[in-house]
């Protein structure tokens, strides 16, 4: 028996969808009226089949994660009703509380809607455990993944999303420290504390070429070496290579389509980029012969100087200017969530590895 990886994305896509529908978080206000009377309201004016899609959709997974997890809990029963209720209550909150945001419009229809998308996700996965569909997978994550690999597959499974946080580097994920450092000065203004701030003798450089072609070819491989640290046997290794990486490329692809319009998704493929690629390819496949210990001690040393290279590079005015009009960007972008992915990720692979080298090492 193993921990199913449903449970933390089910987590993590309730995350999402409390995100989304509370944003901006700003301008919280009494309007003197129940918080539920939305659910007496009339029916709205303007409805789109739009609307209709993005709120049956958008909870769609959760019913879907929420189900299977149930299902891989030992729960088999209950697993419809569990997970129809728990999206219910989660969406009908999001709306209670959507009566307090000026930029909100709480609707009975949004709630009903969510419901019912969460409703045809549980089926779907309670049909499909029926059909073995559940089984076959159980079967295939026994042959190629270790019984501790839940952690790793979330952060797998959520690496291309952070990959749509458009990067000043491709595959540059984790570029924080300069906003971190502005951020602090900024609420230290007019402060004594402001003097204890580091100062840098010279400003943050651009990368050189050859840096940036390190950057892209650690980008790359670290989700590899992530992979390798939870996949079971050399071959298995090999296959996942090329998938991890084509993924990699054409997530990348999508960013830049979502930013710059789709005639110049492939305008960051330079020269020092798809240098980076081959150079992530072939290092990722010498590495398939290592044991997971080496495979975990490598994504260390990759992440250190991965990280280090990027945030000692500056973001560049027009790449600033791009990512603004990014951030004001819905729905596919979840309203600035796979920005926070993207800063986040490298450190909790970081931390994860870190994790399974002290627990693994200790059962030796």
């Amino acid at each position: 028996m193993h921990k199913t990886a449903a449970s933390p994305l089910a987590l993590m896509y309730a995350v999402l969808i409390v995100y989304a529908s509370l944003y901006p978080f700003a301008e919280w206000r009494n309007q003197d009226i129940l918080p539920w009377a939305f659910l007496e309201a009339p029916f709205p004016r303007y409805w789109t089949r739009f609307d209709v899609a993005v709120n049956i959709i958008g909870y769609l997974p959760l019913g879907s994660m929420l189900a299977l997890s149930a299902l891989r809990s030992g729960r088999g029963r209950q697993a419809l009703w569990f997970s129809v209720l728990l999206a219910a209550a989660l969406s009908l909150g999001m709306e209670t509380l959507q009566s307090y945001l000026p930029a909100r419009v709480p609707s009975r229809e949004d709630w009903l809607l969510n419901t019912l998308g969460a409703s045809l996700g549980a089926v779907a996965t309670v049909i499909l455990e029926k059909l073995g569909g559940i089984y076959r997978w159980s079967r295939f994550r026994a042959r190629w993944f270790v019984p501790h690999a839940r952690g790793g597959l979330v952060l797998l499974a959520t690496w291309p999303m952070a990959l749509l946080f458009p990067a000043a580097v491709p595959f540059g994920l984790g570029q924080v420290f300069e906003r971190i450092e502005v951020a602090v000065a900024d609420r230290l203004a007019d402060t004594p504390f402001l003097d204890w701030l580091p100062v840098r003798d010279i400003e943050l450089q651009p990368l050189v070429p050859g840096a940036e072609l390190a950057c892209v070819a650690l980008g790359l491989l670290i989700p590899c070496l992530l992979g390798f640290c939870i996949i079971r046997s050399r071959w298995r290794r090999a296959v996942f290579v090329p998938l991890c990486i084509g993924v990699g490329v054409l997530v990348t692809g999508l960013s830049a389509a979502l930013s710059w319009g789709p005639t110049h998704a492939w305008a960051w493929l330079d020269l020092p980029t798809q240098w980076g690629i081959a150079g992530a390819l072939v290092m990722a496949c010498a590495a398939t012969l290592a044991p997971w210990r080496v495979s975990a001690a490598l994504a260390l040393l990759a992440l250190g100087v991965y990280l280090s290279m990027l945030n000692q590079a500056p973001e560049s005015a027009y790449f600033s200017q791009t990512l603004q009009a990014w951030e004001q960007g819905q729905f596919i972008r979840f309203h600035g969530l796979a920005q926070w992915l993207g800063w986040l990720w490298p450190y909790a692979t970081l931390l994860y590895v870190l994790t399974q080298i002290g627990q693994r090492g200790a059962k030796i």
